[in-house]
């Protein structure tokens, strides 16, 4: 009995580690504008509008333009479909006083990971003067990582400022007061 008041003790104190609290815990996302409710809106207007468009050309007896014109609205389906599929690829950034830990996962579900020591991470950015951050990534021993490839310029830049933050507290160590 004395032993189990022990060991729920130091489990407790365990969760209480500073240096296992996060001191950034991000997940990215690629931006969708056109919510699946929206998107089928979208679909029946261009599909009205193609009817209505190859109506003309079936009563003059071009009917194989309607046919045609029906390849469009699957081409356009089929490519928000795409789209859509590929939006549910994201990224995990979790960051402790002695670990970077960053996963990348795939619109598949395939899930790649690598992990960092933050004393020897450095964020490397390319920065065009007219268009702002290109490219972000983690760089460590020889090793290369893109991070938010997906994010436009202005994001990006937010997400560097907010990485190069949280990795310098992270190098100053864990708070032990």
């Amino acid at each position: 009995m004395g032993e189990e008041i022990i060991t729920s003790d130091l489990g407790e104190a365990s969760n209480n580690v500073p240096a296992d609290e996060p001191i950034l815990n991000l997940r990215l996302q690629p931006h969708r504008s056109l919510t699946r409710r929206n998107f089928r809106l979208l679909l029946m207007i261009f599909s009205g509008a193609t009817f209505f468009t190859s109506l003309p050309f079936i009563f003059m007896g071009a009917w194989p333009v309607a046919g045609f014109m029906g390849l469009d609205v699957a081409a356009f389906y089929l490519a928000f479909r795409a789209n859509f599929r590929a939006a549910r690829a994201y990224e995990d950034v979790f960051l402790t006083p002695f670990e970077l830990r960053f996963a990348k996962v795939s619109a598949k579900g395939a899930r790649m990971e690598w992990s960092f020591n933050p004393a020897w991470v450095r964020l490397d950015r390319v920065e065009h003067e007219e268009f702002g951050t290109q490219r972000l990534a983690f760089v460590s021993r020889g090793r290369s990582v893109e991070v938010g490839p997906f994010l436009g310029p202005q994001e990006k830049a937010m997400l560097a400022a907010n990485l190069s933050s949280a990795l310098a507290e992270a190098r100053r160590g864990p708070r032990f007061s």
